[in-house]
């Protein structure tokens, strides 16, 4: 037997065009903090002679690029958060979703000061990075740990926030019958788990972590093009609460 469907309301037609927007911003986030700075950092270190150099400049344009992602990161949560606010108003299944989407946008406010905190030491760093990518997380926690522990904090708060992602996404497959949708909040909660070893490697010892980070541009980029995919279009019918 069918689902019920009812006429789609002004809330569900705002809130999904916010979820677009959100996903888009996503998309080019994950473009500048994840994507772009692995490409530099691996051309750097493993076409040596090329035009890319590890040197303090390339470390420095690298950490701009991170709080210029960060900033859009920042900007993607918040409007998520307004897209699921608008959608809770007549589906209480977003509620914990724009809650803690609104605590993941703190973590990034952290994650801001760390990476000024960061372009400060980039000398450091570089000499301690000198070597591979996967180096890179305990460089930053021995040659700044301010800049290292206080977007480690920054981190959690995000990686809630990212959990209100896949709960938000979720609801919002079932509500729009659209099953991207599904797989965008799967990706996400993929990207979730695969943060979360190197993360913690920043304070313990987590062998061959370092490497789940070659993941995330993949995923950090599937993720919000799906939930674009699904929400960019109006939804021509709902599923009741």
């Amino acid at each position: 037997m069918a689902a019920p469907t009812v006429t789609v309301r002004v809330e569900d037609l705002k809130g999904s065009h916010r979820i677009a927007i959100g996903a888009g911003l996503g998309v080019a986030a994950a473009a500048m903090t994840l994507l772009l700075p692995f490409v530099l950092l691996w051309l750097a270190l493993y076409n040596p002679g090329g035009f890319f150099q590890l040197n303090p400049a390339l470390v420095q344009d690298i950490s701009w690029l991170v709080l210029a992602g960060a900033i859009l990161f920042l900007l993607s949560l918040f409007v998520y958060r307004r897209g699921f606010a608008v959608l809770r108003g007549v589906d209480r299944r977003f509620t914990a979703a724009s809650i803690l989407c609104l605590i993941g946008s703190l973590g990034f406010l952290l994650i801001l000061v760390a990476v000024v905190v960061i372009l400060g030491s980039t000398n450091t760093l570089v000499v301690c990075i000198h070597g591979q990518p996967s180096h890179a997380l305990s460089c930053l926690r021995s040659g700044e740990p301010l800049g290292a522990y206080t977007g480690l904090v920054g981190f959690w708060l995000v990686w809630l926030g990212g959990v209100g992602l896949v709960l938000g996404l979720s609801s919002a497959g079932r509500r729009f019958s659209r099953g991207v949708l599904y797989g965008s909040a799967a990706l996400y909660a993929i990207l979730l788990l695969a943060l979360v070893g190197p993360f913690v490697g920043l304070i313990y010892t987590v062998p061959g972590a370092q490497y789940l980070l070659l993941l995330t541009p993949i995923l950090a980029l599937l993720a919000p093009a799906l939930a674009y995919a699904g929400t960019h279009r109006p939804p021509a019918t709902i599923v009741p609460a």
